[in-house]
């Protein structure tokens, strides 16, 4: 027997999805005459196309944050250097840190073969800071300790995986296996977008100098897992093109430009009545802000309307595309442009061994710019419908991984405690919460799981973590999956 064209199977395969695509044009029309609007047929060109919306009919409780800033440092900075000063580990020096806690944790295995795991102090300075008097390790990261008054530092944060890329992936997607949509991903299906030249979801990576080539980062971060591809992040590029292809190729004109999508919209549009494809939406929806954004992304990327003091406060790498520096100021901007949410990845915090070489410069790569950014925002007014998050995907260890000494010891991975610090919206500031043991092995006050970060973060932006959800493969996935308590103790 012959096997059917592709046609006939198409319409054999008429799948309830298709049907409500095909039936009375769809919600695909709907969509797109929304999105598109007169202008993208070549007609009026005086109406915006409206900005998509998301599922959510109404905030499930009154919001504090419009958008999310968060600044994350790949590889896990070390808490004891930074966050949680602990004395007993310079005291105790050299001893071996079962003499001191019962160690049940596994532990990764570049350090399983240790014969022994002696404790290993902080080289560096802390101060009391602020009105608050908060300690921070003020020697490394003088800039970020000033802000001690704004933050709220978490000190008790716990996760579950042991290695970089289940730790990373459980932080942006509430799961250590990939597959599910990251954080910002949720928040576009969640709340759509409050900006239409501009992708509700924005994302950028520098190297550090600490260690440069450590831990790699895979698009799948800020990707939409099961979720259609149109709430996936967009990745700003360091060099070239901001995004790939948004310039016209030689000789190939706006007005030609505008032609072809049109053209090709309605291609694309008697596909999505006939087939119900979302992805044949998510195209079209991507071909028309690229259009949009070959306008808005040359200004936004544009300084030059910057005060000196603005740039200045910045550090000297500001104007230097592909550092953190340069990063932290396009974030304000594009929160100033109502992107909804926006995440830094900077690497180079992964300090197994030279961790008295490594750290300082890893520490000068992000202090001045992270504290220019919380000013920033807080001089404009926007701190305060902003939340901001600094922080890794684990900790480290007390113990020194390889040979103890004052050059060249360095720690290992260590999830059971670390530390996170939090500002802006919503945010109660000045603050520690949690607490970990004389050594920083256990959490013994306070313990903040990743759930329970995802779950406070989408409360502040007016969202029930338990209401957001999507139906994948017969079952309704969220964030927190089953888990995840709001911590009320931290909001204002």
């Amino acid at each position: 027997m012959n096997p059917l064209n592709d046609a006939n199977q198409h319409r054999m395969m008429l799948t309830r999805r298709h049907f409500f695509g095909r039936s009375a044009s769809g919600i695909g029309v709907a969509a797109l005459a929304s999105l598109l609007g007169k202008d993208a047929f070549g007609e009026s060109k005086e109406a915006a196309p409206a900005a998509p919306t998301g599922v959510m009919k109404a905030f499930h409780n009154p919001p504090k944050a419009k958008r999310v800033i968060y600044l994350f440092q790949s590889g896990a900075p070390s808490q004891q250097e930074l966050f949680d000063p602990k004395p007993a580990l310079r005291e105790n020096e050299g001893k071996e840190l079962a003499d001191f806690v019962e160690m049940t944790q596994r532990v990764t295995g570049m350090t399983a073969g240790q014969k022994s795991f002696p404790l290993a102090g902080s080289r560096y300075k802390f101060t009391k800071n602020g009105q608050s008097g908060i300690e921070i390790g003020s020697e490394l990261i003088p800039h970020i300790a000033s802000l001690a008054d704004d933050m709220c530092l978490i000190r008790s944060m716990q996760t579950e995986a042991i290695n970089h890329d289940p730790a990373m992936t459980f932080f942006q997607s509430g799961h250590q296996l990939p597959g599910r949509p990251s954080f910002g991903s949720w928040l576009h299906y969640g709340l759509g977008t409050m900006n239409q030249n501009l992708p509700t979801f924005i994302t950028m990576v520098s190297r550090g100098t600490g260690r440069p080539n450590c831990q790699p980062l895979y698009d799948r971060l800020w990707g939409s897992g099961f979720l259609p591809s149109t709430y996936s992040g967009v990745k700003l590029m360091s060099v070239g093109d901001p995004v790939l292809y948004l310039s016209n190729p030689e000789g190939f004109d706006p007005t030609a430009r505008r032609r072809m999508l049109d053209d090709l919209a309605k291609l694309n549009q008697k596909k999505l009545e006939e087939f119900g494809d979302p992805e044949i939406h998510t195209r079209i929806q991507q071909y028309e802000l690229a259009y949009r954004m070959q306008t808005s992304v040359p200004d936004l990327t544009d300084f030059s309307d910057e005060p000196q003091h603005v740039l200045d406060a910045y550090g000297p790498d500001v104007m230097k595309r592909g550092t953190y520096a340069y990063n932290c100021l396009l974030a304000r901007r594009l929160a100033e442009r109502d992107v909804r949410f926006v995440q830094l990845f900077h690497m180079g915090w992964d300090q197994h061994f030279t961790l008295p070489k490594q750290l300082p410069g890893q520490c000068r790569d992000t202090d001045q710019p992270t504290k220019a950014l919380v000013n920033d925002l807080k001089q404009r007014g926007m701190l305060d419908d902003t939340l901001v998050v600094w922080g890794g995907e684990f900790g480290r260890t007390s113990y020194c991984q390889g040979t103890l000494n004052a050059q060249t010891y360095g720690r290992d991975h260590h999830p059971r405690c670390f530390s996170l610090w939090m500002t802006g919206a919503g945010i109660k500031r000045g603050m520690t919460y949690g607490k970990t043991d004389d050594v920083c092995y256990n959490v013994i006050e306070n313990p903040m799981h990743v759930h329970d970060l995802h779950a406070t973060m989408l409360h502040l932006l007016g969202i029930d973590h338990e209401k957001l959800t999507y139906r994948f493969q017969g079952r309704y996935f969220r964030l927190t999956d089953v888990h995840g308590h709001i911590v009320k103790e931290i909001l204002a």
